[in-house]
């Protein structure tokens, strides 16, 4: 269940197969400590640029590599056609598609969504992911309460040029923030077992649901569901 059950790497692949312009294109993406890499073939250097500001949008993303996009160069422009001797005619650059101009907007707005957010004091530390479909933004992830919930549709609705904010993938946990806090090295959530800690409760507090303690145990190879040890470092599986 995201955002607490998946690592770093598969929400950047969710992102980047969910965005209509790079969907289909089966990029690979590899991420350590929130340094994500991107590599696979690109039609254009604008669909680079906007699988950079996709994955810049996902949370726990602290850099994104796109150097390994192969992007096939621009076709060269014709040449110049000579009358009588007559200097050769320049050629104008092409206008860009509209196409192009899509993406270039749709880059836009997701930045400004994602910058509006994290400069929010209120949300700073929610696990939020900014994904785009159109001009319209869609918001995934978790915020501790229905204030910041109201608060971060309101910051996205606010981004000139967006015209609808999907707000569905983005529920309501009470201690959101410390929940998400610590992960490792591949952005799994992490939990550190406290003193009166039960794997059911833990679940609740993850899922909504203390019957999915035994997809925990499994995760974790824990033999005895009914035995934790304080300090345990637990990891939250999807």
């Amino acid at each position: 269940m995201w955002p607490f059950g998946k690592k770093t790497a598969d929400r950047v692949k969710d992102a980047l197969a969910d965005q209509p312009q790079l969907k289909g294109l089966g990029l690979n993406v590899t991420e350590k400590g929130g340094a994500v890499t991107v590599s696979g073939h690109a039609p254009s250097r604008a669909h680079a640029n906007l699988a950079e500001i996709v994955a810049q949008g996902v949370s726990g993303v602290k850099s994104v590599d796109i150097s390994g996009l192969q992007v096939p160069a621009q076709a060269a422009a014709p040449a110049a056609t000579q009358t009588g001797g007559a200097a050769a005619a320049q050629v104008s650059a092409p206008t860009p598609s509209a196409e192009f101009q899509e993406i270039e907007d749709s880059s836009r707005m997701a930045k400004e969504v994602l910058g509006a957010l994290r400069g929010n004091g209120e949300l700073t530390g929610n696990p939020i992911d900014v994904l785009q479909s159109g001009k319209s933004v869609i918001l995934r992830g978790v915020v501790d309460n229905d204030h910041e919930l109201r608060l971060a549709e309101q910051l996205a609705r606010g981004v000139s040029g967006v015209s609808g904010v999907d707000i569905s993938g983005l529920r309501v946990a009470q201690g959101a923030k410390e929940l998400a806090k610590e992960r490792d090295d591949e952005g799994e959530v992490l939990y550190t077992v406290k003193a009166g800690d039960t794997l059911s409760a833990i679940a609740q507090k993850y899922y909504g649901d203390m019957g999915q303690y035994t997809k925990i145990a499994q995760y974790n190879n824990i033999s005895n569901p009914d035995h934790i040890e304080v300090g345990q470092k637990i990891r939250i599986p999807a």
